[in-house]
């Protein structure tokens, strides 16, 4: 997801070179939300205690951010874009379907599905019809790759990116090609792709369906997989769905999307939005507080404490140590969010620094016929449904506007958790219990960007109110994370050195399987602690390899090694190739630490279609 720091940092790099040009109202950061990527890039305390602040984390977050705005702002010509949209059916799952059942029959009757199966693709292309890239939406969480992971990775759409990019940019690596394809998120909040479902793991019978917990191991023996067989095959299955059908879009996207460019955004103060109910009662947000239910976790990864989803009422056990430690929830802020069990009452813990955010950015961009409604959260099916449908009226009130297609950016500009409607945070499910500014917080969402699209409908953006600004803070930041220490090798040996090499010949795999892992290899480097590294760690190749994973194993005496594992795909050339890896150690020269760069190389091998030769 996008943290407030990392968006007002980019803001920053963005104002002092290109001036007014980029800023907060016409750049919308929006994550993908795979679960496998780098922390410490946030600047709240709930955040910085589990993953930190690091400077070291945000710096090639923020200059990747700017670079590739750089890239496509140098290299911004005149051209076209087109249209279209789909169903893509098999890849998502509803992970909370008991809050769904508590929307309204009515509403509920209006939809096939209880988890949006709609594919939205835009095709750029250049004025003579040449594609340069393609944006898609689509409504999964991106936890194929489950919580047993622990190497960073792009999940299910980065493997669509990936995919798509490889058959646009033929040859070349991955990211260096012109052709640019992005998969963002959209209203995921209650959607797994994990499409086998849950099952208590220690025993194989069904979950319980409120709670998702076994009888023996409760919420953490509750897990959804599949469609592989294991992580790493539902990751390539789901991704290979979603290319498949965003490809099949891209080539057929015939409507041309014509009109003006609007943006509006504002500020808001998300903890006191007065809403209105009816015509005689008004409500209002709350101070961030998560309950109990947040502690459970999902099915995609359940949480270690004995916390089950669906609780309408505390713990004494757990409510006391949290008094006892962090103090006990206002009466205020326990009746504003009822029926939520508060177990972290967040808005009312300032120490070191605020523990969530309380501004947020609100904000839409429309081009031409489409409108891109930029989410700071994680929405459930039915809230991004219910505010797609808000945008659209007022849009499309004016009559100038015509014809729109909403959709939905989440986990943009800043993170605050999940947006449920009002009847699903009545259920307590995780998404419930981490709607954090309480149950109205949809409906304040709705106002909101229902001003936005009166105010782009008519033409009176500039009237909008800036909003209270959101803080930057420049002290207190912290990180438990240990610092890394000093780098050792085996005697005998240097940095880079390979510990186990390649085998010379691989073959390549045969086409119509390209899904399955057919030849694997690997090699095994002596490595370095890799936060000692300075710029990046590097495994390259000298042409294609496939589903390449770098395992770093820190081991005794402050020795590291790197394992290279790849799977060499159908698409790759014959021929011959050699792995480098590239690191940095760090050692103590006098009292004084001196980071050093090194490289390590493989023997060359060769990938042949066929063991035998003529």
């Amino acid at each position: 997801m996008v943290s407030q720091r990392l968006r007002l940092e980019v803001l920053q790099a963005l104002q002092v070179k290109y001036g007014d040009l980029y800023q907060q109202d016409n750049v919308v950061l929006s994550g993908t939300h795979t679960h496998c990527g780098p922390g410490g890039y946030f600047q709240y305390t709930l955040f910085m205690i589990t993953s930190g602040y690091m400077k070291a984390a945000i710096e090639p977050l923020v200059n990747g951010i700017v670079k590739s705005i750089d890239i496509a702002h140098n290299n911004m010509k005149p051209g076209r874009i087109y249209r279209n949209r789909g169903e893509l059916d098999d890849s998502s799952l509803n992970r909370s379907p008991h809050s769904y059942l508590n929307n309204p029959e009515e509403e509920r009757r209006r939809y096939k599905w209880n988890t949006d199966k709609q594919v939205l693709v835009l095709k750029f292309t250049d004025q003579d019809g040449d594609g340069i890239g393609m944006i898609s939406w689509f409504a999964v969480h991106a936890v194929s790759m489950n919580y047993t992971n622990r190497m960073v990775s792009s999940d299910n759409m980065g493997y669509a990116s990936y995919l798509l990019e490889q058959d646009k940019n033929p040859g070349g690596l991955p990211g260096q090609g012109s052709f640019v394809a992005g998969f963002s998120s959209s209203n995921l909040g209650d959607v797994t792709p994990n499409t086998r479902g849950p099952y208590c793991v220690n025993t194989g019978l069904p979950c319980d369906y409120l709670n998702s917990s076994c009888p023996i191991g409760g919420t953490k023996m509750c897990q959804a997989f599949g469609p592989g067989e294991d992580m790493f095959e539902s990751t390539r299955i789901i991704g290979h769905n979603v290319y498949l059908k965003a490809k099949e879009l891209y080539a057929n996207a015939v409507e041309e999307v014509t009109g003006f460019i609007h943006h509006a955004h504002q500020w808001v103060n998300m903890t006191d939005v007065t809403v209105q109910i009816n015509e005689t009662h008004t409500a209002s947000t709350c101070k961030p507080a998560l309950g109990h239910s947040f502690a459970a976790g999902t099915i995609d990864g359940g949480g270690d404490l004995n916390f089950t989803q669906g609780a309408v009422e505390g713990d004494p056990f757990w409510d006391g140590i949290r008094d006892a430690l962090l103090g006990q929830p206002s009466n205020q802020t326990k009746e504003c969010h009822h029926p939520k069990p508060i177990l972290l009452s967040t808005g009312e813990m300032n120490w070191p620094l605020p523990w969530h955010p309380q501004i947020v950015d609100v904000q839409m961009i429309t081009i031409g016929s489409v409108a891109v409604v930029a989410v700071p959260g994680e929405m459930t099916t039915m809230s991004g449904r219910r505010l797609r449908e808000a945008v659209k009226e007022e849009l499309e009130s004016e009559g100038t506007l015509k014809d729109m297609e909403v959709v939905i950016a989440g986990l943009s500009n800043v993170y605050t958790h999940y947006i449920t409607t009002y009847e699903e945070y009545q259920v307590q499910r995780y998404e419930g219990a981490s709607t954090i500014y309480g149950p109205h917080t949809l409906s304040a969402y709705l106002q909101k960007y229902r001003g936005l699209a009166r105010a782009i409908a008519q033409d009176r953006v500039s009237e909008l109110p800036a909003g209270p600004q959101p803080p930057f803070f420049t002290e207190n930041l912290f990180n438990f994370v240990p610092l890394a220490l000093f780098d050792r090798k085996p005697e005998n040996m240097s940095f880079g050195d390979v510990l186990e090499e390649v085998y010379p010949v691989y073959r390549q795999p045969e086409r119509a399987q390209s899904l399955n892992i057919l030849e694997p290899g690997f090699l095994i480097f002596v490595s370095c602690n890799h936060k000692n590294i300075q710029t990046e760690t590097k495994v390259t190749s000298k042409s294609r390899l496939s589903c390449c994973r770098f395992h770093w194993l820190k081991g005794s005496n402050w020795q590291s090694n790197a394992t290279v594992e790849w799977q060499i795909p159908p698409t790759a050339l014959a021929g011959s190739y050699r792995i480098k890896h590239f690191g940095h150690y760090k050692e103590l020269k006098g009292l004084q630490p001196v980071i050093t760069p090194y490289e390590g190389s493989s023997d060359v091998f060769t990938v042949t279609a066929s063991f035998y030769y003529e």
